[in-house]
């Protein structure tokens, strides 16, 4: 007979499939809550860089970098074409106005004052000679004049006499009209003659003053060309400092090109970028103090550019009173400017946190030292030592102020000694 093999463990085999099932979902739900919960990180104290949470009078200014400028600067420009052939001062070197820069060289322009010299001098000789030949004809009409007045004389004393004997019947009347007939021709004669004269004077003096205009004409553009002969000469039109000299030896630099510039050292500037997150709270008349090597000198910003360009924007400041004898153009210097009254507010000291964060995180502190975590901050205004707190921290805790990047997304950092 068969015997019947009972199976073992039968509640195993009934209700196995339900702890399995069991087991999975506890396994999801373990995982979903270490998913969910705390990530942490461990560093060493060495690693981290840490600061305080304090209550204190906050600064409103913001650092800046400036770069010294002149108040005024001229171009120097070649007023001529020319050749560099020489240079007698180098940059950085004061000039007084009038001082020779550059010496070009131009054998076209000397060609040009041969010819204007040739043309002038050929006009002189001209105006001379019509000067000399007009002289001569008005000579001429004069002596002519005088022999017409001393003819119309003779006959008008022969016509008077002819007149008289033909009164008394002694003399015929044919002659007697013939000397009243020469006495009229000699009037019209000197008559006419004296208005030649006048004509001739008239024409003569109209000539003259256009010939004499002309010369003038080629004697201003004889001097303009013997300026253009100077002009090769690039003279300093201010004094100051030489500031730049773009011209080499033997360069051929075209008229009109820009060539230097002077610094006029009566005044200086400084130029600053600030960042556009400034923009609403700076304006001019602001407070700033400027600081090179040992010195300080306080500022005023005087100008305000409102083109905005790569997030930033331009500004200028003026120097308050003469203490400049130590600035120098192109120089840099750091820059307080003051954008508001001290206040009491509650800081955290400046950290490459912010770059990690947008300051709106920070790993705080426990008591001990022994771990930080990631708590939700938020910051207001900043200096060049502290981020003002609003929201978040308080005095007296600590937070980790360097940089978050080997963190990624733990908020909870356990440190090591």
């Amino acid at each position: 007979m068969d015997t019947e093999i009972k199976p073992r463990f039968p509640l195993l085999k009934k209700y196995g499939w339900i702890a399995v099932v069991a087991l999975a979902i506890t396994g999801v739900t373990v995982y979903a809550i270490t998913s969910s919960g705390t990530k942490t990180y461990t560093t060493h104290a060495g690693a981290i860089t840490t600061g305080d949470v304090t209550y204190g009078s906050f600064n409103d200014n913001i650092r800046l970098t400036g770069r010294i400028e002149t108040g005024v600067s001229v171009q120097v420009s070649a007023l001529e074409t020319g050749i560099v052939e020489s240079r007698p001062v180098e940059e950085g070197a004061f000039v007084n106005e009038g001082d020779v820069i550059l010496t070009l060289r131009n054998p076209n322009l000397r060609q040009q004052i041969l010819d204007s010299e040739s043309q002038l001098a050929e006009k002189q000789n001209m105006l001379r000679d019509t000067e000399i030949a007009m002289e001569k004809e008005r000579l001429q009409i004069k002596q002519e004049l005088l022999v017409a007045r001393t003819d119309l004389n003779r006959k008008r004393r022969n016509a008077e006499q002819q007149e008289a004997l033909y009164n008394e019947k002694l003399t015929s009347r044919e002659e007697y009209l013939v000397a009243k007939e020469d006495c009229q021709l000699a009037e019209e004669n000197y008559r006419l003659l004296i208005n030649r004269q006048h004509q001739d004077s008239l024409y003569r003096s109209v000539q003259l003053d256009m010939m004499r205009e002309s010369l003038r004409n080629m004697q201003e553009n004889f001097t303009l060309v013997r300026q253009r002969a100077d002009n090769l000469n690039i003279r300093a039109s201010h004094s100051g400092q030489l500031g730049s000299l773009n011209a080499e030896l033997g360069q051929n630099i075209p008229a009109g090109t820009q060539v230097g510039q002077i610094n006029i050292l009566d005044n200086y500037r400084i130029t600053v970028q600030i960042d556009e997150h400034y923009i609403d709270r700076v304006s001019a008349g602001l407070r700033g103090v400027a600081r090179h090597r040992d010195l300080q000198q306080d500022l005023t910003l005087s100008k305000i550019y409102p083109e905005v360009t790569d997030g930033t924007f331009r500004a200028d400041f003026i120097i308050d009173g003469n203490n400049t004898d130590n600035l120098r153009v192109g120089q840099t210097c750091a820059i307080d400017l003051i954008l508001g009254e001290p206040s009491q507010a509650v800081m955290v000291p400046r950290g490459t946190f912010f770059q990690s964060t947008g300051g709106r995180k920070v790993y705080v502190l426990a008591p001990d030292g022994k771990s930080a975590t990631l708590r939700e901050i938020r910051l207001g205004r900043q200096n060049p030592q502290y981020f003002e707190v609003l929201e978040g921290l308080e005095p007296g805790e600590r937070i980790i102020t360097s940089d978050y990047g080997d963190f990624g997304n733990a908020t909870k950092i356990l440190i090591k000694d």
